[in-house]
């Protein structure tokens, strides 16, 4: 266990890594600006559906799945282009399935938008 103690600073200066990770996953990742612009559409048919609180809450978790999702392949796809810049079958297999973990969260986000956004648009 870590003696070390608390200090904000040291807290502060954590959210600046994240937030400079965050900037760096934007400015590096095409795939993150195709899930914002996705997100920003749903979040315009939320507001023009006017749905509830609960649907929000849904799209919002599901949101943070595929945001989440994309930033850890994104960070193993650093790490294995460090750690292996030479072809290796293990290097590729692992990138093969972060990007997978992606795709789940996106098709499980496709389906939750689906099930919260069906009913408004066949009530209309």
């Amino acid at each position: 266990m870590n003696n070390e103690k608390f200090s904000i600073s040291k807290r502060a200066k954590s959210f600046t890594h994240a937030g400079r990770g965050i900037a760096l996953f934007f400015k590096t990742t095409h795939n993150a600006w195709v899930h914002a612009i996705i997100f920003l559409a749903v979040v315009c048919l939320g507001f023009y559906f006017q749905i509830t609180q609960t649907d929000w809450l849904a799209i919002i978790i599901v949101s943070g799945f595929v945001f989440g999702a994309e930033a850890f392949n994104t960070s193993i796809e650093i790490d294995m282009d460090l750690t292996s810049p030479e072809f290796h079958p293990s290097a590729r297999d692992t990138k093969d399935i972060a990007a997978g973990a992606v795709l789940i969260a996106s098709i499980t986000a496709i389906l939750i938008g689906s099930i919260v956004f069906i009913p408004y648009i066949f009530a209309r």
